[in-house]
């Protein structure tokens, strides 16, 4: 199933890598009114959406291991599932995003996409062809209609 490392592992490190650039980049500082409340709301609505998409998975009786998808026995298809296959990935960006507003460095955007190339490549292809495999039809059908992450 390609590299097996934890999401919420992955956001730390990304994490890591925006606040050593910003620390050590000399160019890139942006700031402007509202700022900080504005990272403090991305944040929150980051924390939001990453706890109804869980809560969702809890309700429905299946896994939140984002290492195991196999192991899912209902596909969630509702609620915050309907306009995104990956809510709990999207909170992360956007917990990244506020972070990165937060820093106030222009390049913390860049690091926020490979966030996004990461997932992408490394953590959601292996998760949708297990998901696939488990579902077939009705994930096909459902990643037809719902996209990746917003």
């Amino acid at each position: 199933m390609g590299l097996r490392i934890p999401p919420a592992l992955v956001l730390l490190v990304f994490s890591g890598l925006m606040y050593v650039l910003d620390r050590f980049l000399p160019f890139g500082e942006f700031d402007f009114f509202g700022r900080k409340t504005l990272s403090m709301v991305l944040c929150g609505l980051g924390i939001l959406v990453i706890l109804i998409a869980v809560g969702q998975f809890l309700a429905s009786k299946t896994t939140v291991d984002p290492l195991s998808p196999e192991k899912a026995r209902k596909l969630v298809t509702n609620g915050i599932y309907v306009f995104t296959r990956n809510p709990m990935y999207l909170g992360m960006l956007l917990f990244l995003l506020a972070f990165g507003l937060w820093l106030g460095n222009a390049f913390n955007t860049l690091l926020a996409a490979g966030f996004v190339s990461y997932m992408n490549h490394f953590q959601i292809q292996n998760e949708e062809k297990a998901l696939e495999e488990v579902f077939g039809k009705e994930y096909r059908m459902y990643s037809k209609i719902t996209r990746r992450w917003f």
